[in-house]
């Protein structure tokens, strides 16, 4: 196996966890890592050239996020592995990610040992998913859809801002969060309630209580 190692690439757009991601890759034998990309455009443009077997993606980016990273790479590279590494567990996110075509999804608390078995799972055309991606998934089955109610905390701190009209920026500020976060949110918050646009997700939160 050691003569041919499965090529890895990182997308995510932290400098640091590339640079953790890059270390860890070092310990094992049996993986290479062939490149890195801080977003999914850049990862389009270089993933010709690099062609690798198991992609370790982000799924919260500026501008392109995993899930919609994650469907360009498997439309336009259908044999890649891809394995959604991220920090977020919410349900819409898991199943975002899962539809798009991630193979596995792992939570960044992950141990060097779990993640390079996952990878090696990944080359093979096996899933590993975490826990509480496992959990989401279950309960998204199980449980029937109420609009607004499947709204987590941090989302149902956002929707009263964007009722308000605030942008990105402005609520990114009046919450001491990234942007980046906030696109999340909103974009969470409109796949939730059904909505095509901030109007209409503002509208349709007035319109069944979700904001006080």
């Amino acid at each position: 196996m050691a003569n041919n190692p499965i090529k890895v690439m990182i997308i995510d757009d932290h400098a640091m966890v590339r640079t953790g991601l890059t270390a860890f890759l070092k310990i094992f034998d049996d993986m290479d890592l062939v490149g890195e990309a801080s977003g999914g455009q850049e990862a389009l443009e270089l993933f010709p050239e690099l062609e690798p077997d198991v992609v370790l993606m982000d799924m919260v980016m500026p501008e392109m996020d995993g899930p919609t990273t994650t469907k360009a790479l498997k439309k336009r590279f259908p044999n890649v592995r891809i394995i959604a590494l991220t920090s977020f567990r919410e349900q819409n996110l898991i199943q975002r990610a899962l539809e798009a075509g991630a193979t596995s999804y792992l939570l960044k608390d992950v141990t060097a040992d779990e993640l390079a078995e996952a990878i090696r799972l990944a080359n093979a055309g096996r899933s590993t998913l975490a826990p509480e991606a496992a959990q989401a998934l279950l309960d998204a089955a199980t449980h029937p859809r109420h609009i607004g109610l499947d709204l987590t905390e941090r989302e149902q701190q956002v929707l009263p801002l964007l009722v308000k009209g605030l942008n990105n920026g402005e609520i990114a500020k009046k919450m001491m969060i990234s942007q980046s976060t906030v696109r999340f949110h909103v974009s969470n918050i409109l796949s939730k309630l059904g909505a095509h646009s901030r109007t209409e997700a503002a509208a349709l939160a007035i319109k069944y209580n979700l904001v006080a």
